[in-house]
Parts: C-alpha cells; structure tokens; sequence
C-alpha cells in the first residue's frame, strides 16, 4: 500500500468515526429534548393561544400573562411529587385532574398529616375578579399562593420551621435535577431556580386550566344573554337558571315571598366566579375545633359536578356537604351563629337568617341548572396531564 492510500484510508476512518459521533451527538440532543417521552419542548401544547366565548370578559393574570413556555414548566411542577420533602406529594395529589382539580377526601394529606381546609377546584381560576387566594383570602395573589403549600409544614414540608428544610433546601434540590436545569433554561434563558420563576410558571399553569364547552355555553352562546330561555335547555334547566338570576324578595323577618334565590348575587354568571366582596357563608365551624370566621372566598361554581351528575368532591372548606341538595339546604335556612360577625349581609335580609321556603320542586331545578355548567374537555385534555 503507498503513503497516498494509507493516508485516505485514516482520513476514511476518521470521517466516519466523525459522523456516527455527530448522529450520536444529534440523538442525544433529541432525547434531552423531550421530558418523559410526554413533553417535546419543539412542539408545546397551546396554553395562551386557548380560545374562550366573547362573554367572557375577566382576566386577572395581571402582569404575568400566560405563555406556552412557562405553563409547560408549571405543569412538571404541579404534578412533580419531588416538590415535597419525602418525594410523596405534589400539588396534583389534592387537585386532581378526574375531578376538575379537586378533591374527593374532606381534608388532603401531606407528608406531615392533613391540611386544615378542603382543597379547592381549580376551573377557570383565571375568569374571576377575585385576586385573594385560599378560603381566608391569605395570599394576595396567586404567585404568593402557589409557593405557600410547599412551605407548609403539615402539606409538602418545606416550612423552615419545627425541623423541616426551607424553600432554599427545595431550590437546591431541583437545582440537580437534569429535566429542571433543561427546562429552567428553556423558559427563563438561565438554569438558576428561584422562587418567583417557580410561582410564574405554576400561575402560568393553573391560570390555563379553562371550561367553556358546557351545556351552559352553548345555550348562552346562542341567546346572546343570561335572561332569555336557552333552547337547549330543558324546562327545567331554564326554570333553575331563573332561580339562580333572580334576586329573592323576602318579608320583614327574612322570609322569601317571591322572586328567585339570589344565587347571582355571589356566584356571578357568566364566569360564576366569587363576588371579592363577599363575606362567611354561615359555615363557621373548623375542622381543628372551634370556630372558623373569616371564611370569605370560594371556587366558582363551574365543574361543581362531574359528567356523571355527582358533585367534584366534597363542598365548603370544611368538605361537609357531599351533594347539592344539601347544599342547597343551608342556604335555605340560614342560621345566624351567635358568634359570627362575618356573616356576609346578603344572607341576612331585614336582619334575620334568610329563608327562602324552598320547594322541591325548585331545589330540582336549581340542581338540573348548576349541572349544565359542567364540561367535557378540562377532564381529558392532555395538556393538563400528569407528564410523568
């Protein structure tokens, strides 16, 4: 062999050992882009492209509008159980995607016991001028809520406090994490963790989980208004949505003469998000014992129910009411508790615990209509998916 074809064949060798290195190189690059076989970074789910009826007009992403980018990070963060100090619970262990992000227990387990409150749903969160979060209105924002369950230490343990590690200790952990060190960089240009990017991005998340394909909207969506029959209703349905708009009218000692039962005056159609306003509903009583006053915001009243008629877990933020007949029940006859100076006015017409002398017949239709308001894709739509 001469030296011209000895040199050929090395430089042979050496450019196919090049190239399987580079088709090696470019595989590896695909896999590190794709987490868990369930998220290609090339191709997002839409998240902020999502559409939703005209008649809905509230928005209360404020600053922090969502992007595909960062809900994509917020959704490893919500169902990532390593968010918790013994890797058992993750924010998707007390919402749950089957129940529109409820809960179907009383109170939710974290690693240190149970949490002193139902968990609310999640639905439509973003559609409400209400800006407080958790049953006492706590946090301010939901940026400042997302974090808090983490730093709790009876929820997921990273509390600072009686022991546990703190939010530092979390950072740092996910800090080693290769899927956070991807994922961080994809989002915020930069592998550094920090608690606020954490909050962006899991309100990016839970401000995206939307319902606007229910047998509410198409009826609303063809009238063009709440007031009018919606053809697609029953007799039924309409007569309970009558009930839910219109405003009760009550005698001088708070007995309902006429009208409907004023449900629209907290639960306000079309997004059926909470009144800011509102005060205790006359559920005072604490799941620790003793009296729990402050009691003022609520979900919205959107996936109360699943498709199979029955309510999303358990109601109130002490989980006792488990169906909507009971439900309806209290506020039928509201007893004014001797300790409660939070009672919100709307209940006490003329000064006395409202009665609205129900009848069975209403409480039917009243129940047919708040089932309308279920949908069908937030309980199926992979985005909003476990990715693990």
């Amino acid at each position: 062999m001469n030296k011209f074809a000895l040199t050929f064949g090395i430089l042979t060798v050496v450019l196919i050992n090049a190239c399987k290195k580079k088709e090696d190189s470019t595989e590896i690059t695909a896999v590190q882009r794709t987490f868990s076989g369930r998220i290609d970074l090339d191709r997002l789910h839409s998240y902020a492209g999502q559409s939703r009826p005209a008649y809905i007009t509230l928005d209360n992403s404020g600053a922090n509008p969502i992007s595909d980018k960062g809900a994509t990070l917020g959704r490893v963060l919500f169902y990532d159980k390593q968010l918790s100090v013994n890797n058992n619970i993750s924010c998707a262990s007390c919402h749950l995607q089957q129940y529109a992000f409820s809960d179907t227990s009383v109170v939710s387990k974290g690693v240190n016991g149970t949490t002193g409150r139902h968990s609310m749903r999640l639905v439509n969160n973003r559609f409400s001028q209400e800006m407080k979060y958790f049953w006492n209105e706590r946090a301010n924002s939901l940026e400042e809520q997302t974090t808090m369950p983490i730093q709790d230490h009876n929820e997921m343990g990273y509390s600072g406090e009686n022991g546990d590690p703190d939010i530092n200790d979390l950072i740092a952990k996910l800090s080693q994490i290769d899927y956070y060190k991807e994922l961080f960089k994809f989002v915020y240009g930069s592998e550094e963790i920090t608690e606020v990017k954490m909050q962006n991005a899991l309100s990016h998340f839970v401000r995206s989980i939307q319902s606007f394909d229910s047998k509410y909207d198409l009826g609303r969506s063809s009238v063009g208004a709440d007031g009018p029959p919606f053809p697609n209703f029953t007799q039924q349905e309409n007569m309970g949505k009558n009930l839910f708009l219109a405003a009760p009218v009550f005698d001088n000692q708070g007995k309902r003469t006429g009208g409907g039962l004023g449900c629209q005056g907290c639960h306000r159609a079309p997004e059926f998000g909470i009144d800011p306003n509102t005060k205790n509903n006359g559920i005072i009583n604490s799941l620790a014992g003793g009296f729990d006053l402050f009691n003022t915001k609520s979900p919205g009243l959107r996936d109360l129910v699943g498709k199979d008629g029955n309510p999303n877990g358990p109601m109130m933020h002490t989980g006792q009411f488990k169906d909507l007949k009971t439900l309806i029940g209290h506020y039928g006859n509201i007893v004014v508790g001797p300790n409660n100076n939070n009672l919100d006015p709307r209940l006490t017409p003329n000064g006395f615990g409202q009665q609205l002398q129900l009848n069975q017949t209403e409480v039917d239709a009243v129940i047919a209509f708040l089932k309308t308001l279920t949908g069908t894709n937030v309980y199926i739509d992979e985005k909003w998916s476990n990715p693990f």
